[in-house]
């Protein structure tokens, strides 16, 4: 077994399922999505794509691609949820969560593209 593939999937599995956790719930509602499940996110992907980027191979830029822009589209949803929460007069309002959902839930898609790209590379590994 190697260790190292493991932690790999791991991580690439964890980001999935945080992300999975923080999007699900009603868009609107802010107490349906806790804000530090999507720090958790942030970080876990954050770490993933860094561990990505040692691949050399084709589906390996594929992966470290969809890593970037799910790592985007969480860093602008956390960037949105500071704004209103702390500098906008209204205050976290139904659209501004609709507006951070939808952000992670873009994320969610790079993030599931990332374990369908794991599950192609694993199946095709040659011993």
């Amino acid at each position: 077994m190697n260790f190292q593939k493991v932690v790999f999937a791991f991580f690439i599995l964890l980001a999935l399922t945080l992300n999975f956790g923080f999007v699900l719930g009603a868009i609107d509602a802010p107490d349906h999505h806790n804000i530090y499940e999507l720090f958790a996110a942030i970080v876990v992907n954050l770490i993933a794509t860094v561990m990505k980027f040692g691949e050399r191979s084709h589906i390996g830029n594929v992966l470290l691609a969809s890593s970037l822009v799910a790592d985007l589209q969480l860093l602008v949803s956390a960037c949105i949820w500071g704004w209103v929460a702390h500098i906008s007069a209204d205050g976290v309002t139904p659209g501004a969560m609709a507006s951070i959902v939808s952000l992670a839930a873009g994320a969610f898609i790079a993030n599931i593209v990332s374990v369908i790209l794991l599950m192609v590379e694993t199946a095709t590994f040659r011993r």
